[in-house]
């Protein structure tokens, strides 16, 4: 197969992994377990919430009409006949005259209509002074405030964080439907690749890209495991085949371009369908994607930067999807600091630091050159209808924090 002389758009390359996108199965798990993942199915109360009228401080159940008229000049006194705790109810009803200590949370009992704060009072023994009135309702938060039986709280495709925790458990539920996390398999190719170690032999080069990859798999929310091959036509088809029918996306590094030993594009050629090679885009035009036993197949660069950049753009949305979750970079604008040049007809996602008070690109940008990607904090885009930017420009760029899955 020849490399694609007329790189498609990149919005042509999205929407084609667009048409393929897969959804995952869905698994109960307990609600301790849930955070960070997505709701596969609504989520409606068994209870009220709270379940009953309670106390929204510590104090005293009254009837507040036996305080109109309390302050610190016009002392009013009542006689406590029961003390509720949290957790404990009254089955005394109160008259006028009377109140009962009660905690915050417990029922209101029966015969009250407010809470006074303990603050405005002074206990001695069961007789009660008080320095303050309330009105009806007073510090007390009614039954179903918060949650009524059978309300629809939360629908489908919604991220559970601790706040939704809090209200699913609420809602008298310990379990919960989400969808299953993607199974994907790194391949890593390159017969020049080793590992990390002070000596490095001629012509070999430290495999990084099982760190980086990983990572950026890890922080889209999937599990990930990798196996590194030679490139050797047979054993890479071998490989895509068997990982394509026991993981849910296979991903690989290397083999993309057109120089001798590149096989990776043959192989999935060979055992499915290339959905596209080459895009429009800086750094990382040699990237594809493909379909092999039902299973999303994205080949990526073995150049470091352009493998992780290709990820972030082509890879990372299709895993996100699969879990139930939309995505959409998360773009914001800032002034450039400095003039980028760049050519129509190719998205370019600029390595750069910004701040508040701007942004300017990272000066060495060759796809090789991993520190570039430590220096920078974002990319900034420049759209493929645009010749470059110049210093003033407000220009749109990505954090790269703000493209990993959700965490608290």
């Amino acid at each position: 197969m020849k490399f694609i002389s007329n790189l498609i758009p990149l919005g042509d390359a999205l929407a084609k992994i667009d048409e393929n996108q897969k959804i995952m199965d869905t698994e109960k798990i307990h609600l301790k377990d849930s955070q960070g993942r997505v709701l596969a199915h609504s989520i409606s109360s068994y209870h009220n919430s709270p379940p009953f009228d309670k106390s929204a401080m510590d104090g005293y159940a009254v009837i507040a009409e036996d305080t109109f008229g309390a302050s610190n000049n016009v002392i009013k006194e009542l006689k406590i006949i029961d003390r509720i705790g949290a957790g404990d109810f009254s089955e005394k009803t109160l008259s006028n005259g009377e109140a009962i200590v009660i905690a915050t949370g417990a029922p209101i009992p029966n015969g009250a209509n407010a809470v006074l704060m303990k603050e405005f009072t002074y206990e001695d023994g069961d007789n009660l002074e008080i320095h303050s009135q309330v009105t009806p309702g007073e510090n007390i938060s009614p039954k179903a405030e918060d949650i009524a039986e059978g309300d629809e709280l939360l629908g489908e495709n919604v991220l559970i964080r601790p706040q939704e925790m809090g209200l699913i458990a609420s809602a008298g539920h310990s379990e919960v439907e989400v969808y299953k996390k993607p199974r994907v398999k790194l391949l890593i190719t390159g017969n020049e690749l080793v590992e990390p170690s002070p000596e490095l032999d001629k012509a070999k080069i430290i495999n990084s890209n099982q760190f980086t990859i990983a990572a950026l798999i890890r922080s889209a929310g999937a599990i990930v495991d990798i196996e590194h091959g030679a490139d050797d036509f047979e054993a890479v088809k071998e490989a895509i085949d068997k990982a394509t029918k026991e993981y849910d996306v296979v991903i690989t590094t290397g083999g993309t371009a057109i120089s001798k030993g590149d096989v990776v594009i043959e192989a999935v050629e060979e055992l499915g369908e290339v959905l596209f090679h080459g895009v429009a885009m800086r750094p990382g035009k040699p990237v594809g994607a493909g379909i092999v036993n039902g299973t999303q197949v994205f080949m990526l660069s073995g150049q470091p930067v352009a493998a992780m950049g290709q990820f972030d753009i082509i890879a990372r949305h299709y895993i996100f999807k699969m879990q139930g979750l939309d995505y959409s970079h998360k773009v914001i604008n800032r002034v450039s600091k400095t003039k980028i040049p760049s050519s129509l007809g190719r998205t370019d996602y600029i390595r750069a630091v910004a701040d508040d008070n701007g942004v300017h690109h990272v000066l060495n940008r060759g796809s090789g050159i991993i520190r570039s990607m430590v220096e920078a904090n974002c990319y900034i885009i420049i759209d493929e209808n645009h010749e470059g930017i110049e210093k003033g420009d407000e220009v749109d760029l990505i954090f790269f924090n703000d493209m990993a899955w959700p965490s608290f």
